[in-house]
């Protein structure tokens, strides 16, 4: 019989053989393991990337069980761990390239992507064209004969552009490329990566996985044809995590599902309270058809979560300045996908940076605001006296 989505999320990662009677699986720590005989290490020996204890690094019943979790709610034939998701993007890139290949990047990916891929991946002479990620079946013409890596993020990083990713990854296997997807805004929940094409599927797991602002750490889901070598590579280059941090990911899968509907909630009533603020542009939530690539979303994803943004009229720094200051419940931190309501400020001219082929083009100052679980009336009351110091300051500046 097979499993409902919320059972899922209760279930995964909890085979006897982990958990040994309890609840949860224990931390299990350990660098060396010990065997009782030359045919017991022997079997482990053979068997070290199976799921079966062998040395520290390889992992411990802990890590094996968040493993088995990633992988139920993902999809794919296996999960690899990392000490952050920029760890996991940067490893998986690294298990399929060599010098002379050709990475197809999304221009709305994680800056930090970027950066590895303009010195790591430049480096090592491997070229990186960055591409629109409305692109959709035009992709084909960007394709070289040396290309080996399609990368998608969808949404987009702090624009939240949604891809065609169906699209994107029918044309990338017709030339044998690899499709991978930060899927760190669908978390596993909203977007089944396997379904729709990709081959990769990538997680800063320190965002919604755990769910609390408390962990760095990164995994990477990957189908049966490419396990083995994402599997192997990422072990030679060194990548392991702590099984305490594993298990606070494992935890975090148990209220993945319901935490993931309240933080969609309630940026959806913010989103929509926000379109109907003067000061306010247009509001790029996946959502609503303001945001690019909403077709998609409607069409792939079974929901949203709290991270979206929207675009003021105006860019004056000093406004924006006076709007941030002083907040009650927004923090301003460099993350998201915990319990607390973030906020930060994007000005246009930061994106002459950030993308070189798909620059938004618009005037105003963009705000990424995440919405955690705190009471919507709050929220909204926050941000109500944030647009009021906003407007003051503007005022004050064209007296």
């Amino acid at each position: 019989m097979s499993e409902g989505k919320k059972t899922k999320f209760v279930v995964a990662g909890r085979d006897k053989k982990w958990t040994q009677g309890t609840v949860n699986p224990p931390v299990q720590r350990a660098s060396t393991i010990v065997f009782n005989s030359v045919a017991e290490k022997n079997h482990a020996t053979i068997n070290r990337a199976n799921k079966t204890l062998f040395y520290g690094r390889r992992g411990t019943n802990t890590h094996f069980a968040f493993q088995d979790a990633m992988t139920e709610i993902e999809g794919g034939a296996g999960c690899a761990l990392y000490p952050c998701g920029t760890a996991a993007i940067a490893n998986a890139i690294l298990s399929f390239v060599e010098t002379g290949d050709h990475i197809l990047m999304v221009d709305t990916c994680y800056e930090p992507t970027r950066d590895f891929c303009e010195t790591i991946m430049k480096k090592m002479g491997v070229e990186t064209t960055y591409y629109d990620p409305m692109i959709g079946a035009d992709i084909e013409t960007l394709i070289r004969p040396n290309t080996r890596i399609l990368f998608t993020e969808s949404p987009g990083s702090i624009t939240m552009e949604v891809q065609d990713i169906p699209t994107l990854s029918r044309i990338a296997h017709a030339h044998d490329i690899i499709v991978m997807l930060d899927n760190t805004w669908g978390a596993g929940v909203n977007f089944s990566p396997f379904e729709h094409g990709v081959d990769i599927s990538i997680q800063a797991a320190t965002k919604y996985i755990v769910g609390h602002s408390d962990v760095m750490l990164g995994t990477a889901v990957a189908s049966e044809k490419y396990w083995d070598q994402l599997r192997e590579q990422s072990y030679l280059m060194g990548q392991c995590v702590s099984p305490d941090d594993a298990y606070l990911g494992l935890r975090g899968i148990r209220t993945l599902d319901v935490r993931l509907r309240q933080h969609a909630e309630s940026s959806l009533k913010i989103a929509q309270w926000l379109a109907e603020r003067p000061e306010v542009d247009h509001v790029r939530h996946p959502a609503l058809e303001s945001c690019p690539g909403h077709m998609y979303f409607k069409r792939d994803f079974t929901g949203g979560n709290g991270l979206f943004s929207f675009v003021l009229k105006t860019s004056d720094p000093r406004a924006t300045t006076a709007l941030l200051d002083d907040m009650k419940h927004f923090s301003m931190g460099y993350s998201w996908g915990g319990f607390e309501s973030l906020i930060l400020a994007n000005e246009p001219k930061s994106f002459n940076t950030l993308r070189t082929v798909a620059n938004p083009n618009f005037t105003g100052t963009l705000i990424r605001i995440h919405v955690g679980l705190e009471d919507t009336d709050d929220l909204i009351a926050d941000l109500e006296e944030g647009f009021r110091r906003y407007q003051k300051a503007l005022d004050n500046h064209s007296a």
